[in-house]
């Protein structure tokens, strides 16, 4: 059970995105049970600071809608197929974080009425006032838009504070830090230096939408112990755009 110490937290409340591929491990496809008990014992530590939480899930690790045209799939089918993906990510990433005894709510863009409530605004902030997370699948629901717009979008209708994208990488970097040892990263930027420096954090439509609202995007390894939490606390961890 959560307990009363939200005002230690810098957020009250935040979304959380999530790639598919960070389901994997190392496979690099599918689901990876150790993760997603890895990944639900991080959000539970959150979800104890008695913070409000939303998720977004990618279902990269699963099926990717750019890929869709190599394989002779026209891209409108193949956003769709991402979309259930997306699904299956977060109906394992809800029966995990239940596992952990925290009550949960599935919310989908697209009808799926026998696994998964449709995605009303009013509903997910009750829920989440209630202190249940939300997990947002189905993306946005429309072709042609990426789970990051789907972030971007769910948090700012239900009110967030903040946007945290768990990645497998420290932060944001002036080149892929996967590839260049030397890379540096930074601690904090601006949109306007984002956007002039071609940084890739978020695609344009999602980056755009947080820029004109005004919302801060915080970037940050997932995959190091206690991140999540720290984050939260408002400790100098990841890199924050704002």
């Amino acid at each position: 059970m959560a307990n009363k110490t939200s005002n230690k937290a810098k957020y009250k409340r935040v979304l959380l995105k999530l790639s598919g591929e960070s389901l994997s491990g190392k496979n690099r496809f599918g689901i990876d049970s150790d993760i997603l008990d890895y990944l639900s014992g991080e959000i539970e530590k959150v979800h104890n600071l008695g913070v409000e939480i939303g998720i977004v899930i990618g279902g990269g690790n699963i099926y990717r809608g750019l890929s869709a045209k190599a394989q002779g799939i026209d891209s409108v089918t193949g956003d769709y197929m991402g979309m259930l993906s997306t699904i299956i990510n977060a109906l394992a990433l809800q029966n995990s974080l239940e596992k952990h005894g925290i009550y949960t709510r599935l919310l989908s863009a697209i009808d799926i009425n026998k696994i998964a409530e449709p995605f009303i605004r009013r509903r997910a902030v009750r829920h989440i006032e209630k202190k249940r997370i939300v997990i947002f699948g189905g993306g946005t629901g429309n072709p042609y838009f990426t789970t990051d717009t789907a972030a971007s979008l769910r948090a700012l209708e239900i009110n967030a504070d903040v946007i945290l994208k768990g990645t497998r990488v420290d932060g944001v970097f002036d080149s892929d830090p996967e590839k260049n040892s030397r890379a540096k990263m930074y601690k904090k930027i601006t949109y306007n230096d984002a956007i002039s420096k071609q940084l890739k954090i978020m695609d344009m439509t999602a980056f755009a939408l947080c820029h004109e609202n005004k919302i801060p995007i915080v970037v940050f390894n997932m995959n190091v112990k206690d991140n999540f939490k720290k984050v939260v606390l408002g400790k100098y961890v990841g890199t924050v755009v704002s």
